[in-house]
């Protein structure tokens, strides 16, 4: 596809741009190299290492500097953010990453049961390591990964849950957790487990200094282990426009309701109650609430299935991203403003949307 790969290109040209400039404030920065040198000191010291890697991308967000430390009987390949992955796929990628005879194992890190069953998978982990050693000294993991990846909400999650299940008293300890990648900015480290005792390390995302591969580069921004600011939101946009365009995610959105107006959600509004009324406010400039979303997704089916043109021509699969753009403005209920300054709110809206799963499931990664 031509368009597509005009846009990965793009991308992948101002990702490179930037790590090859060594001036960046995010991209490698002394903070990044220092963590660097600091987990690869630490990896021969802990007993497992938990590789976290994005579901949607369980090959572009490989951690590369592990290639050189960590054999596979040590190392856990945890994909994490399932939820916002195809669940089919995740599944495979499980599948071929232990008949590379590597352990593996998808995670949502937001669900408590999954978090369970991880930990009584690393539990029955440790049992065997410990079959041949008498000591009891506790054992240590350590969670290495790209930026964004939820190491540290991996952490907190296995941390709260491995408490309570011990009973244990005390007041919890929290690593650091945001939407923005490079906020980790040292180890700390959590207790999971009890009898016998077991510590996670959390750690800084860490990016390779070079990346190369156009695709690479692209999945990672969209993904947001790359900052938005080094690709611009609005190119982030289009690249993720051409691969819901080109799926079937859109598909079943046909069967929602046409899309409403600001003056519809209002009407429909007045006939609750004063306290129902409050607790079911719709605000139009909130692009998460639930009939915005669906406003969306319609306007992206609407978009897609009543397109004139090939999608196979380049030309004609651009103007269509163009017009999906346009049509977001009124759906996400965005007034008139300058033109980069609007694309770039609906931009903006728009990967929020793909990034919490709200507008579909997507693996990008295929399996080898």
């Amino acid at each position: 596809m031509a368009a597509m790969n005009s846009l990965i290109q793009k991308i992948g040209k101002a990702v490179k741009a930037v790590a090859e400039s060594k001036s960046s404030e995010w991209w490698y920065s002394p903070h990044m190299a220092a963590a660097s040198r600091a987990v690869a000191e630490r990896i021969p010291l802990v007993d497992l290492v938990l590789e976290v890697r994005d579901a949607r991308i369980p090959l572009s967000s490989e951690y590369l500097q592990l290639r050189k430390h960590s054999s596979s009987s040590r190392r856990i390949i945890v994909l994490n953010k399932m939820d916002l992955a195809n669940r089919t796929q995740t599944k495979e990628w499980v599948r071929f990453f232990e008949g590379q005879k590597c352990m593996a194992f998808g995670v949502n890190s937001h669900n408590r049961e999954n978090i369970k069953e991880f930990l009584n998978f690393i539990q029955a982990r440790v049992r065997e390591l410990k079959k041949n050693d008498d000591s009891a000294h506790a054992t240590s993991l350590m969670l290495v990964g790209v930026p964004n990846v939820g190491k540290s909400a991996l952490a907190n999650s296995l941390h709260q849950i491995g408490r309570i299940a011990a009973a244990e008293k005390g007041k919890l300890k929290h690593s650091v957790v945001s939407a923005q990648p490079g906020d980790t900015k040292s180890i700390s480290s959590l207790k999971i487990a009890s009898h016998p005792n077991i510590y996670v390390l959390d750690t800084p995302g860490v990016l390779s200094p070079d990346i190369s591969d156009d695709h690479v580069c692209s999945k990672l921004a969209l993904t947001g282990a790359i900052k938005d600011t080094v690709v611009g939101e609005i190119e982030l946009a289009r690249y993720f426009l051409s691969i819901l365009n080109l799926s079937d995610e859109y598909k079943p959105w046909g069967k929602l309701p046409r899309v409403e107006t600001v003056g519809e959600v209002l009407t429909n509004n007045e006939g609750t109650s004063g306290v129902n009324k409050r607790r079911n406010k719709q605000y139009p400039s909130d692009h998460t609430q639930d009939f915005v979303v669906n406003n969306v997704r319609r306007t992206l089916f609407d978009a897609v299935s009543s397109f004139a043109g090939c999608l196979e021509n380049g030309e004609d699969f651009a103007r269509l991203i163009e017009e999906e753009l346009e049509d977001l403005l009124k759906a996400f209920h965005i007034r008139l403003e300058s033109e980069e300054c609007k694309y770039r709110r609906v931009s903006r809206k728009l990967l929020n949307l793909y990034r919490t799963g709200r507008l579909g499931h997507y693996t990008l990664d295929p399996v080898p």
